[in-house]
């Protein structure tokens, strides 16, 4: 543990959904809806939420959207819809970052404008899930998914990625997904953080599996200490981890918790821990519990200049109130 930092960061966050409807079909989902089934959050309703958040030390405000297919005579009004609530998101100060499945040059363009990160698992490159887990997912495709990671690198766009664990996979696919993550880093540089998130069963999946052992979980953060640049951040979901094994997780080589927030989406069973409860926890273990933006220091640069001056505002809140981020 020595040769890491004794800071973990975190982002105080919440997530607004646009859409639960989607059209893959991952046997193991606990968060989309059919097509149709899902209402779309409105824009006034949204405004309602985030007044409410605005006194609440919320910093980021993750879009987190189901997929319309690319050929619906719906995806360009629903990109517009994610667009103007990252908009009204902005406006009332707070720091967007989306992660709605691939996009086109075209539609992660536009997002730039409106967002100081965005994100997009990898889950696993093996394509052997296509015959299982992701058999009715056309999204999931391998190929697909790394051609975003590289498309996000293209734009200079902040990005996160990550593995979701124990969906099928093998150690040997764990360690070529995480090599892909580095073979494109050591091109284009853009992705600041790699989430390992261990699969957790849900009550709503199609057909739930057993949760990904803590021990595995151990091996896997070892393996992407050594296999990742220490430029990029290593996620641990608190939520998803016993809190006994949270410490060694830390010791292992994670450095975040991502967003805190009160609801998890994804994982609906398992709520997220309070930040006090985690800060008083992880102190008493010799940790800092320190927030962050949702875009890394080194990043800022890359941002358009109205979004370069949202993030210098919130920055110097942070130092003034002598929490910050440690990079």
């Amino acid at each position: 543990m020595s040769s890491f930092p004794q800071t973990v960061t975190y982002s105080p966050a919440y997530t607004l959904v646009p859409t639960y409807e989607c059209f893959n079909r991952c046997s193991y989902c606990n968060f989309r809806a059919d097509p149709g089934t899902s209402p779309w959050l409105s824009l006034a309703d949204a405004e309602i939420i985030l007044k409410s958040l605005q006194n609440q030390d919320v910093i980021e405000i993750l879009v987190l959207s189901g997929e319309v297919h690319p050929q619906s005579d719906r995806r360009t009004d629903w990109l517009h819809h994610i667009y103007d609530l990252c908009e009204l998101a902005l406006s009332m100060g707070f720091l967007p970052h989306t992660n709605a499945g691939p996009l086109s040059v075209a539609e992660m363009t536009k997002l730039k404008e409106v967002n100081v990160s965005m994100g997009l698992m990898l889950e696993q490159i093996t394509p052997e899930l296509l015959k299982t887990v992701h058999r009715h997912a056309p999204s999931k495709v391998p190929d697909v998914r790394s051609q975003q990671l590289a498309l996000a690198g293209e734009l200079q766009i902040p990005f996160t990625t990550g593995l979701l664990l124990g969906i099928g996979e093998t150690e040997c696919d764990r360690r070529e997904s995480l090599d892909a993550i580095a073979h494109i880093q050591e091109r284009w540089g853009h992705i600041q953080e790699v989430i390992l998130q261990p699969y957790s069963p849900g009550q709503k999946e199609s057909s739930a599996g057993a949760a990904f052992g803590a021990e595995d979980l151990l091996k896997t953060i070892r393996m992407a200490r050594q296999i990742l640049p220490d430029t990029i951040g290593l996620q641990i979901p608190p939520n998803l981890v016993q809190p006994q094994m949270l410490i060694a997780c830390l010791a292992a080589g994670a450095t975040d918790l991502g967003g805190i927030s009160p609801h998890d989406e994804v994982n609906p069973d398992y709520p997220h821990p309070k930040a006090n409860q985690l800060t008083a926890a992880l102190n008493q273990s010799g940790w800092n519990f320190m927030p962050r933006l949702p875009v890394y220091p080194h990043y800022d640069r890359w941002l358009p200049s109205r979004l370069q001056k949202a993030v210098s505002e919130w920055r110097a809140r942070l130092a003034q109130s002598g929490r910050h981020e440690e990079f």
